[in-house]
């Protein structure tokens, strides 16, 4: 680092991306990506934009935002776009998070939690899940500090109930209850109705995962009026121009192809199943995965062995050093054929290893 960077950022440690290798074409079923292209009809939405860039966005991405809104059954004002849901997040921690209140969150979840809480310099707390991975809801409450929930949590794929978050809610009626729903789509029930009945929920979700749109950078909020109107006058005071013309047509194709957004999470899930299967038969346990990832480990081989040994056969996955998941690896669902490679190199990697 230089000398001029400010003493508030000098023990900063910033959040570490999956790899995104450029040496060799790997099998990639690191970074939750989708194994599907975006729907043709974002393509031609964001062709169709790619005409007027020289023109500023729409700061409101009103098209967009009216289309959630009716995707949703919710009102224009309960919805704010955002680039990626990382944004989103970013402004939660901004406007709900302060000395007084500190954030909250598991021990073990989206790392980048813990990175915005550094980058906001502001105080934070993490509570164990417990021993099977999950969490305790009686945890939260009474959390005094603003919640933040990855439900489905990653990279465990294990998700909360719509009933033990309301639980969480009315626990904390005098704090804002984050729910980051990055991979809801996959087989997990989304708690955006109960905007409706607490103000003190915020729904995060993106359109990288079950949309196809990783590289497109789109996110949103849903919540009561007035938090939307918090996180707007955040936003107007750093990047009023949030979300790019071709990005927000993108969004709205990607609402539009209903079909093939629902084909795809079929797939996605009936894969994941598959190699869940197949897994198991190899005597690895895993978690009850929600998402678009399995999550697990073996006796005959640790984590870190196994993402080398893969990497070296050019699968890629995502191994994490943390204490209590580093015998695990996090395993992005892929195409069919993505998964059988995977698995017939875990077989052979398991097979040399007697």
């Amino acid at each position: 680092m230089s000398k001029f960077l400010s003493e508030k950022y000098a023990s900063l440690t910033p959040y570490t991306p999956g790899e995104q290798p450029k040496e060799r074409k790997y099998v990639k079923l690191n970074t939750n990506e989708s194994p599907f292209p975006p729907s043709p009809l974002v393509i031609k939405r964001a062709s169709e934009a790619s005409k007027v860039l020289q023109l500023y966005s729409d700061p409101d991405s009103s098209v967009l935002t009216g289309t959630l809104a009716r995707f949703y059954d919710v009102k224009r004002s309960e919805v704010l776009v955002t680039n990626g849901s990382d944004e989103a997040l970013n402004f939660a921690f901004m406007a709900y998070c302060d000395q007084k209140t500190p954030a909250v969150f598991a021990d073990i979840t989206y790392g980048f939690y813990k990175v915005f809480a550094l980058v906001n310099n502001v105080p934070y707390r993490t509570i164990p899940l417990n021993e099977n991975f999950g969490i305790n809801i009686c945890d939260y409450f009474g959390a005094k500090g603003t919640i933040f929930i990855a439900n489905p949590n990653a990279p465990t794929g294990i998700a909360l109930s719509v009933e033990e978050i309301e639980q969480i809610l009315i626990k904390n009626p005098d704090n804002v209850v984050v729910i980051d729903e990055a991979y809801v789509d996959f087989g997990a029930r989304s708690v955006v109705p109960l905007i409706k009945k607490y103000d003190n929920l915020l729904v995060t979700q993106t359109f990288s995962k079950s949309r196809s749109m990783a590289g497109a950078r789109l996110g949103y909020a849903i919540g009561c009026e007035k938090l939307i109107s918090d996180l707007n006058s955040i936003k107007y005071s750093v990047n009023p121009y949030n979300v790019n013309r071709m990005t927000s047509e993108a969004g709205i194709g990607a609402l539009e192809d209903k079909d093939y957004f629902e084909n795809n999470c079929a797939q996605i899930i009936e894969n994941r199943e598959w190699t869940k299967a197949q897994l198991e038969n190899l005597g690895f346990e895993l978690t009850n995965s929600l998402t678009n990832f399995l999550f697990a480990r073996s006796d005959a081989i640790d984590g870190g062995t196994l993402y080398e040994k893969l990497k070296q056969r050019g699968v890629l996955v995502r191994h994490f050093s943390q204490n209590r998941i580093s015998d695990y690896v996090r395993i992005t669902i892929g195409s069919v054929e993505e998964m059988n490679i995977l698995v017939e190199n875990i077989k052979e990697i398991l097979e040399e290893s007697l």
